[in-house]
């Protein structure tokens, strides 16, 4: 079964389907932004991967924000921060949607009866 985390893609495949060199695959890896699975000399790379690196450039290119700087925001705030992204577009996010800042179904609390009442 497929699923955006599951690490399917080569450097090859990812770099074609980013419409990318892989060479940029490889700066981003060595830079800290990006870590792709490892089989020997092999990188696999997940769908989840590929979007983050359409983050990525979306900062670089749209944004004008530099890889150094990039990874000097990331160790203070999320990403959709530093791109302020829309919410729609965050919700394709997998990294917003795993860091638990989507509202989720809140379960109703049953009050606790008055003291006298728990005594009995």
């Amino acid at each position: 079964m497929y699923t955006d985390d599951k690490a399917i893609f080569t450097i090859g495949i990812a770099a074609e389907m980013l419409d990318i060199h892989p060479r940029t695959l490889r700066i981003y890896e060595e830079e800290g932004l990006i870590t792709p699975a490892r089989k020997g000399q092999w990188r696999y790379f997940t769908m989840d991967d590929l979007k983050w690196v359409g983050c990525l450039r979306e900062m670089i290119h749209s944004h004008g924000v530099s890889i150094a700087a990039i990874k000097k925001l990331l160790k203070y705030t999320p990403c959709w921060n530093i791109t302020d992204c829309p919410f729609e577009k965050r919700k394709q996010c997998s990294a917003f949607m795993s860091n638990g800042l989507v509202p989720k179904k809140i379960n109703r609390v049953i009050p606790l009866k008055h003291k006298s009442n728990l005594a009995a």
